[in-house]
């Protein structure tokens, strides 16, 4: 019964409590409304109507001014401290224009006369509602933002990632530009934006642009902007993204794909800090923080010739280096156990962790395409998900191809044959270091930093993986 009123609210117009102390004016309302799709409760007063919002929660009071005991004005301040975004309309038979700014003052969305018009009681009613949903969807696009965005939702406890972390807190709060580097997928635009929400522009814009995706002559009006008939199509001017993020910072991602003639002009703004729009004579001036980023070795390119030195150096000021996954496989469970928990919310679901084959596959995965890989397996797999485990039969069949159980070779890296070696050693030997240590003529110390930096803990009889959080 209570998922049937809930799917009833949910295709109802919303909920409307009327409180009323004439019969026929409190009946002929509910009538009406009734007819126009909304939900009705009733109460014959104020302290009846007080005690029906605490138990339905209703959108819309529908209150008049005159009753006995608890009136109007008097239900009206009550009724915000158990809802405060409740939406009152106050209804009386003597239009008192002091009652009606008291009202207003107090959180009243409106005051009607009687006899009520239903046409102006819906227009109040519509208006009001739908500002408080967009009002809603805001407060919950801030929240989703502020989390994206904060520095702590950077998942990473290895040592590499705990660097990155220390450079993003010391750079944020300067001036300097900075170069983010990695492979595609290290997360470089996150850290981008964790710098821009920890800096002194935080409230300014965070404007983005792929240089990558764009053709050299749209590139150049999207980063300087143009002026009406600059070129075949140049209807009007067009503020481009350096004047969009005055006072903000502007991310340029795959920095490393521009053209010479468009290094120049930004080597001329990191310099002077102004630019002319494309077809124009007009000095533009804004202040803006560059924060770049590529997949490339820029430092080759420029001893190629393909990237200018002195650009490079305006860009480089300071360097934050993306690690690759493979290189942080003790950030791999945390990881995808932040997704998990994201992705089961989005879709409904409650998972509570991996099963073990489903960790060994995602431990033994070389994860190429990085964490950006790593999101979209995990959203695939909760998508999959049938049970409160995610399993084996959840991945795709090429995550974790190359396991322990029979490493491939050729098709392995040295470090995942390493890994097989050492693990595999390990449980022939019950978990015993010291005679693992003996049989592959290396320190038991390595063994122990290996197992540290695989995220793995042991017993003496059995290797296992940490207990999930």
């Amino acid at each position: 019964m209570a998922s049937e009123a809930v799917r009833q609210r949910d295709e109802s117009r919303g909920r409307i409590l009327i409180a009323e102390d004439d019969a026929s004016t409190r009946e002929g309302l509910a009538t009406l409304l009734r007819g126009e799709g909304f939900e009705i409760d009733l109460a014959e007063d104020g302290e009846q109507a007080l005690a029906r919002l605490q138990e339905t929660a209703p959108d819309v009071l529908v209150t008049d001014l005159h009753m006995p005991g608890l009136d109007g004005l008097q239900l009206l301040e009550r009724s915000r401290e158990v809802l405060p975004d409740l939406v009152v309309v106050l209804v009386t038979a003597f239009a008192d224009v002091d009652t009606a700014v008291q009202a207003m003052q107090k959180g009243a969305e409106h005051y009607l006369t009687k006899p009520v018009q239903l046409d102006e009681l819906l227009v109040v009613i519509d208006r009001a509602l739908e500002r408080r949903r967009l009002q809603q969807e805001a407060t919950e696009l801030r929240a989703r933002l502020k989390d994206r965005l904060s520095f702590d939702n950077i998942v990473g406890t290895s040592p590499a990632m705990q660097a990155v972390f220390d450079v993003i807190e010391q750079v944020a709060p300067t001036k300097a530009s900075v170069l983010i580097t990695g492979e595609s997928g290290t997360g470089k635009e996150l850290a981008a934006q964790a710098i821009h929400q920890n800096s002194p522009r935080a409230k300014a814009p965070f404007v983005k642009l792929h240089c990558a995706a764009l053709a050299e002559t749209i590139l150049e009006s999207e980063l300087f902007g143009h002026e009406k008939g600059a070129f075949t199509g140049a209807v009007g001017r067009r503020e481009g993204r350096f004047k969009q993020a005055d006072g903000g910072t502007l991310f340029l991602d795959e920095i490393g794909e521009i053209s010479p003639s468009i290094q120049v002009k930004l080597l001329r703004f990191l310099q002077e800090r102004t630019f002319e729009r494309v077809g124009g004579n007009e000095t533009v001036k804004v202040d803006v923080r560059i924060i770049a980023a590529t997949n490339r070795n820029l430092e080759a390119e420029v001893a190629s010739g393909k990237f200018r030195e002195d650009l490079f150096y305006r860009l480089n000021v300071v360097n934050i280096e993306m690690p690759p996954l493979r290189a942080r496989p003790s950030d791999l469970l945390p990881l995808a156990t932040h997704f998990v928990q994201r992705f089961a919310k989005e879709n409904g679901k409650h998972i509570d962790g991996f099963a073990e084959d489903a960790i060994e596959r995602i431990g033994a995965y070389r994860w190429p395409g990085n964490v950006r890989e790593l999101e979209n397996i995990m959203e695939r797999a909760v998508v999959l998900c049938d049970g409160r485990l995610l399993t084996a039969k959840h991945l795709p069949a090429g995550v974790g191809a190359a396991t322990r159980a029979g490493v491939r070779i050729p098709g392995s890296t040295m470090d995942e044959i390493e890994r097989h070696v050492i693990l595999s050693t390990l449980e022939a030997c019950g978990g015993r270091t010291g005679q693992a240590a003996q049989m592959l003529d290396i320190s038991v110390r390595k063994i122990q930093y290996k197992l540290h930096e695989y995220g793995i803990v042991f017993q003496r009889t059995t290797v296992s993986k940490p207990p999930e959080s």
